[in-house]
């Protein structure tokens, strides 16, 4: 989904598949694109609209809002026939030279050090939300990040005590082959907030809430910043583990009860 200054744009096919864009520029001297990645065709839809807007109005800023940032999980290769799809992708946002790139939760610095004259989007509004939506108590309640390198980019801002996971995962795959809780467990039953900043199938959170509910979690919940539509496939909807599940619709477009869209990026101004 692709929005000029609040106003999506609608785009067709010809019958070889090529774009069909109509876009009506403001008359501003900011123009804003909001990109809600839906797919890799959306890319050169990106790139039309960006000369569309330049050949028309030179002189005017030009910003980019994609707060999720396409190709994040390849933020490393570790074989010689894995591309780089991450800093490939950044070279391309790189070159259409926007005054500002704002993103919100990169899955890890090398996506933000890789986009030029980057912004961040706070997060941390969002699972203050969630906090106050289920009544979490910082005296019972316990956060849970599902890796160590979860736990290392919220553990600083979020100042609450928590558990953490340790997973085992097929790094070629991206399969989970197991899940260990690290942390002190609470003597009493809890409730649980998994934080983290993209979910796809939700194996991870699958693996994670089973492992709790054996450590004496009650209700458990869970925010993600970025939520694929993939998750309506996998166990975790279906297993009835989690009581609630938060997510942005940075790149979640479906309706579904179990999914809750604590802030929207996708919505059209008025």
């Amino acid at each position: 989904m692709i929005k000029i200054n609040e106003q999506i744009i609608n785009s067709t096919l010809f019958p070889d598949g090529t774009s069909s864009l109509r876009a009506e520029i403001p008359d501003s001297d900011n123009i804003t694109l909001t990109w809600c990645f839906d797919g890799n065709h959306e890319m050169s839809e990106i790139f039309y609209l960006v000369n569309h807007i330049r050949t028309h109005r030179r002189d005017a800023g030009l910003s980019l809002i994609m707060p999720y940032i396409p190709n994040a999980r390849m933020d490393r290769v570790r074989n010689e026939d894995e591309v780089f799809t991450l800093k490939y992708f950044s070279s391309f946002i790189n070159s259409l030279g926007f005054d500002c790139v704002k993103v919100c939760d990169p899955h890890s610095d090398v996506s933000a050090a890789l986009i030029d004259r980057i912004e961040r989007i706070p997060h941390m509004p969002f699972i203050e939300r969630v906090m106050k939506e289920i009544s979490f108590d910082p005296g019972k309640d316990i956060m849970f990040y599902p890796d160590a390198g979860c736990a290392k980019k919220y553990e600083s801002v979020i100042k609450l005590p928590y558990l953490k996971g340790e997973k085992k995962r097929d790094w070629r795959t991206g399969k989970i082959e197991g899940l260990e809780l690290s942390g002190n467990i609470p003597d009493e039953p809890f409730r649980v907030l998994i934080v983290d900043d993209i979910c796809s199938r939700g194996g991870t959170f699958f693996y994670s809430a089973q492992k709790l509910k054996e450590a004496g979690a009650t209700d458990i919940y869970l925010y993600v910043t970025h939520c694929e539509n993939t998750i309506l496939e996998g166990e975790l909807i279906k297993s009835g583990l989690v009581t609630r599940i938060f997510t942005t619709d940075s790149i979640y477009s479906e309706k579904d009860e179990n999914i809750n869209i604590i802030e929207s990026f996708r919505q059209k101004g008025e």
